[in-house]
Formats: structure tokens, sequence, C-alpha cells
């Protein structure tokens, strides 16, 4: 008698395990989705982790950081520095700025994506890593929807015109209250 309950058992073990495998074709195992997203994030953790593993503070090392540290303010101060020159030199301002138009525009592109890339990059770094704290049991703030104006064509549809002056309820909401025929 408890060799067939315990078939039975198994019998139904075997059944479940098949249907829980015809079932994930159609909608994932998110338990396993979450575990495998997990493992690639402890991967990626530890590839940079392995990457920084023999960072030091050389001398190497600090002259790469300030180097890395100086396209900001260089490009602050240059950009400073041509008002004062075309102040001081117009003349030769004007022969400079002469010159620079002999470059051709795909150069100015590339010009423009590496500075596009560089303070993206690093604005996208500051963001990721942002302090700031949040508001706690706030609602995120969120702008007024601007109506639309008196002169718009749907302010004259007397569909919508009945549709607002009844609240903006569903004209159907009478027919919900009842019950449906099949």
């Amino acid at each position: 008698m408890m060799s067939r309950i315990m078939g039975i058992g198994q019998a139904a073990e075997a059944i479940g395990g098949a249907v829980e495998g015809v079932s994930e074709v159609f909608l994932p195992n998110a338990t396993r989705a979450m575990e495998l997203d997990s493992a690639i994030h402890r991967a990626t953790l530890e590839t940079a982790a392995a990457e920084f593993q023999y960072g030091g503070s050389s001398g190497f090392d600090r002259v790469i950081n300030g180097l890395n540290r100086l396209p900001r303010p260089l490009l602050a101060l240059g950009t400073l520095g041509l008002f004062i020159f075309a102040m001081v030199d117009p003349a030769a301002f004007a022969a400079r700025m002469t010159g620079l138009e002999a470059v051709p525009e795909p150069l100015w592109w590339l010009l423009g994506a590496i500075v596009s890339f560089y303070f993206g990059a690093r604005e996208l770094h500051h963001y990721r890593y942002a302090t700031v704290p949040r508001r706690a049991g706030l609602a995120p703030r969120r702008r007024a929807v601007p109506q639309a104006p008196a002169s718009d064509p749907v302010s004259t549809n007397p569909a919508i015109s009945a549709w607002r002056a009844d609240g903006g309820h569903s004209p159907r909401s009478d027919f919900e209250a009842s019950p449906r025929s099949q």
C-alpha cells in the first residue's frame, strides 16, 4: 500500500517538473532570471576589481591622474584667453580665426564628438554616483500639463465639450454598473 502511495508521489513530481518546463517556454522563470542577472553583475564587478588590482601610487600614476584632470580647466581658461587675445590684438586674432576657417567641416565634427564623449562620460559618471539625498515620503515633482487654447479646434467639438461638462467621466459609466449580458 505504501509503495503505491510513494509511487504516486514520484509520478506527481515528474508531472510537475514537466509542467514547469513547458510553462517556462511561455513565461520565463523570474527567479532564475534574477539569479542570472546577479551572476552577470558579480562577474562584471570582479572584472572591474581585477583591472584595478595592481594600481599603485607611483610617480607615473600621479602624472597620468594629473593629466586626466587638465582638459576641463584648459578648455575653460583657453576660451577666456581667446576673449582676452581678441581684445588685446584684434588683427592677430582675426588672422588666427581666418586660419580656423580653413579647417574642413568633418574635422570640426570629429572634435565635437571627442569633446562630447569626454564631457558626456564625465557627466554620466557623476549622475550614476550622485550622493543627493532623496526626499522621503514625497512623490516626485511633476510639471503642470498645459491646457489647449480657446482657439483650438478641439475646444469647439461638441462631443468633447459635453464630455468635459460631464466632468470627464466615461460615457459608458452607466453601463458598467449594470450586469453585462454574455
